[in-house]
């Protein structure tokens, strides 16, 4: 009885979900997230017929639900599967129905991979030609659907209405089972197969299973190298939207995040959030090794070279090695005398970008490191690092001679020439 009970109550899980789905989307498995264009193709499909009626006068055909008016019986039969529900067309290889021919056909497009609508521009093709004309506004630079709070305009209604509930803080997909909301469709499809465990939508290449079509879509680009997000300035491609987004800026000049404890502004999110560690002292990748912390991640994967002493990059002029290529490359201007980073203020030059910029804080006055117990602010990490060991009492650098130890290089250095030094009475002094 116990194991009867126990898969009934599975049942009405799967049965939940099933209704709520239902209710909330439409048989989506095999066809991408709908965006607006899927949603003015289906609006496209309804009102079509009354378009057909702008060129007549009578309309003798009337829905009795609504009194809406047709010219002809065809388009009042076609509508009344609104009411009725009924979609005599299926397509035969997922079985998603609709309700006319012109649908089935453009569906049939997904499995096919027809795209007979052309962008004369970039060249991107689209399966309709109403999600073409949306395409389009990406180049005239239209933008149709406007925010009235914080003025932020969008090419398609459906994205400037999921923009609206970050204001309202709507959220109107709930979570059956768990009882979390979402304010955009996707995130709750998405969600949901967390709780049936379903991937549907495989990549026949490597293997890979996506719970979402839209990424798998953006995985295949790995295997065909597609880059279909040109950038209208320097012609270079992306993978993604959001990295032409953030590439455009580099352009425009647009910073729009703001650190709020210097005004230092970056191009993307994860610059800000790196930079924010400079103000809170957060270094949250450690070494197993040693135990140094370093607040990049990329930082911590250069010094795992001290460790293993792999230095693959070679200076053919000196034969220095380098751990990074990019190393070498900053090396070589050392033998070339090339300073391609100049300061527009005093016009001096530098090898490195990073000199540049701690140079530039001597004329803008800028010190953005700050010492958490005293308050004291300085231009440059290092120089943070070694105030630090006043408080601390630190004194990493020591004499291999005599034991003693500094807590600056500069001092053990000086230090050294103490052992070094050559006393008066062993001078010899050679006449010609």
């Amino acid at each position: 009885m116990a194991l009867i009970k126990e898969e009934s109550e599975e049942m009405k899980i799967e049965e939940t979900i099933r209704v709520k789905l239902e209710d909330t989307e439409e048989q989506t498995d095999l066809m991408p997230p709908k965006e607006e264009e899927d949603v003015l193709n289906e609006f496209e499909e309804e009102d079509q017929y009354e378009d057909l009626q702008k060129t007549g006068t009578r309309r003798d055909f009337a829905c009795f639900q609504f009194g809406k008016g047709f010219s002809q019986q065809g388009n009042l039969e076609v509508h009344m599967r609104i009411h009725t529900g009924e979609n005599p067309f299926t397509c035969e290889q997922c079985g998603k129905s609709f309700t006319r021919k012109i649908g089935l056909k453009r569906h049939m497009r997904i499995h096919t991979g027809e795209k007979p609508y052309t962008c004369p521009q970039c060249g991107k093709s689209f399966c309709q030609n109403g999600n073409l004309q949306i395409h389009m506004r990406i180049h005239t630079g239209k933008n149709y659907f406007t925010c009235r709070q914080c003025g932020k305009s969008f090419t398609q209604k459906i994205s400037h209405d999921k923009h609206i509930r970050i204001h309202t803080g709507e959220k109107p997909y709930t979570c059956p089972l768990c009882g979390v909301r979402f304010s955009l469709k996707e995130n709750f499809t998405r969600h949901l197969r967390i709780h049936t465990g379903g991937k549907l939508h495989i990549c026949h290449h490597c293997g890979e299973s996506f719970a979402q079509l839209e990424d798998l879509t953006v995985h295949m680009r790995t295997h065909t190298e597609e880059k279909p997000y040109l950038c209208p300035q320097c012609g270079k491609s992306f993978r993604h939207h959001r990295n032409l987004t953030v590439h455009v800026r580099l352009h425009t000049g647009k910073k729009p995040f703001t650190c709020q404890q210097c005004g230092k502004r970056f191009t993307r999110k994860i610059g800000l959030k790196r930079h924010m560690r400079i103000h809170t002292g957060e270094s949250p990748f450690t070494c197993q090794q040693c135990g140094t912390s370093f607040t990049q991640k990329g930082s911590l994967n250069r010094h795992m070279s001290i460790h293993t002493g792999e230095k693959p990059y070679t200076c053919q002029q000196c034969r220095k090695s380098f751990t990074r290529k990019i190393g070498l490359e900053r090396h070589m201007r050392i033998h070339t005398g090339e300073k391609p980073y100049t300061c527009a203020q005093c016009g001096k030059g530098f090898i490195q970008q990073g000199n540049l910029t701690v140079h530039m804080r001597i004329h803008n006055g800028e010190n953005p490191f700050t010492c958490q117990q005293c308050g004291r602010c300085f231009n440059h990490k290092g120089s943070l690092n070694r105030h630090m060991r006043t408080h601390t009492g630190e004194k990493p650098h020591t004499c291999f001679q005599c034991g003693k130890s500094f807590d600056q290089y500069g001092n053990l250095k000086v230090h050294m020439k103490i052992h070094t030094r050559v006393p008066d009475n062993k001078i010899i002094t050679i006449t010609i």
